[in-house]
């Protein structure tokens, strides 16, 4: 453990009781109302969650209420936060402590991390502001207040990161776990800011503050994204018309291969009747739909899976670019993941 993180408790706790903003899941320690709270503000601003917050707790102002919600309502409330299983995963958990701990929130970090939609930091949260229990709440302020303290070059994106940080924080939980917990968290929030830009001289920890000290405030924390890949199904179309010549037609300027050529194509994979309505809303009046390979094309960040369809059109609608297999060889830009379909 970095030698510095022991001295940091004393003066967070002051500064935290000196400077902590009122705010309304403040004002009591109903863990309802921290758990809402904590759910609405994972990805959303304070200033953007205060009116959220009022109306929801007007609309379900308990758990039972929460339990029993039409998903309708529970989904108008929630309308415009976004990460709307986030709030589907509120109503399960107000279920389950309906069911199995009768009505009565858990009271401990083990109990309260079962539940759907609580992960470890909200877990903690709730433990050690409402019932004291000497655990860490570890989000992105916390890890950005404890790599510039220790001047740790660790990513902070790893999962790794974040159980070191943990780990060492259980450590030095003081009896005011809450207030400890929730004074990190402010002072990423006021002081200790993202982006290069701390309040140096306002922070109440910079004489404990390795990054400070060398000026590494710019550099720390590190954070080095890891590309998660997603995948796209596509079915696409050989159209050829009665005089040979194929359908074709341009991307959009901007995005993924912008100003190319491709095969038309539709997202999602479909049964023949949906093929054929996808293609009577074109224009095309297909003879015959017969499915010809799959292929996959990898991308930076994407991967493809393609299923191929030759279709034999009667006619040739002018929103199409209508070509022979020469002059698209010779004059059109067709991507190489749609080349592996010709």
């Amino acid at each position: 453990m970095n030698k510095n993180l022991p001295h940091i408790v004393e003066p967070l706790l002051t500064w935290f009781d000196d400077n902590k903003r009122e705010l309304p899941w403040r004002r009591d320690k109903e863990p309802y109302h921290v758990w809402i709270s904590e759910i609405m503000l994972q990805q959303t601003r304070i200033e953007a969650v205060m009116g959220y917050y009022a109306r929801f707790l007007d609309a379900l102002p308990d758990v039972e209420s929460l339990s029993r919600v039409d998903d309708d309502a529970l989904m108008k409330l929630w309308e415009g936060l976004g990460y709307y299983s986030r709030a589907r995963n509120l109503k399960k958990a107000a279920i389950t402590i309906m069911e199995e701990y009768g009505g009565t929130f858990p009271q401990t970090y083990a109990e309260l991390v079962k539940l759907p939609g609580i992960g470890e930091y909200t877990a903690g949260a709730i433990a050690s502001i409402c019932f004291d229990e000497k655990v860490p709440a570890v989000d992105g302020n916390v890890l950005r207040v404890i790599a510039r303290i220790q001047g740790s070059k660790e990513n902070v994106l790893l999962p790794q990161t974040k159980k070191s940080v943990t780990g060492q924080l259980k450590t030095i939980m003081p009896q005011r776990a809450g207030a400890f917990n929730e004074g990190l968290m402010e002072l990423g929030e006021l002081v200790c800011l993202p982006n290069g830009a701390p309040l140096c001289d306002s922070c109440p920890l910079k004489e404990h503050c390795t990054a400070y000290k060398k000026g590494l405030t710019e550099q720390l924390p590190v954070r080095v994204k890891k590309m998660k890949r997603r995948r796209a199904d596509k079915s696409v179309f050989y159209i050829t018309a009665a005089d040979g010549r194929i359908a074709i037609e341009r991307r959009p300027d901007t995005g993924l291969l912008s100003g190319m050529y491709q095969l038309p194509n539709v997202e999602g994979f479909h049964t023949e009747k949906e093929l054929r309505e996808i293609l009577r809303e074109w224009r095309i009046e297909p003879t015959d739909i017969i499915f010809t390979k799959e292929a996959k094309h990898v991308f930076t960040h994407i991967d493809w899976y393609m299923k191929a369809y030759h279709v034999t059109a009667k006619g040739q609608p002018e929103h199409f670019i209508w070509v022979t297999t020469d002059k698209l060889k010779d004059s059109y830009p067709l991507p190489t993941a749609f080349q592996k379909l010709l």
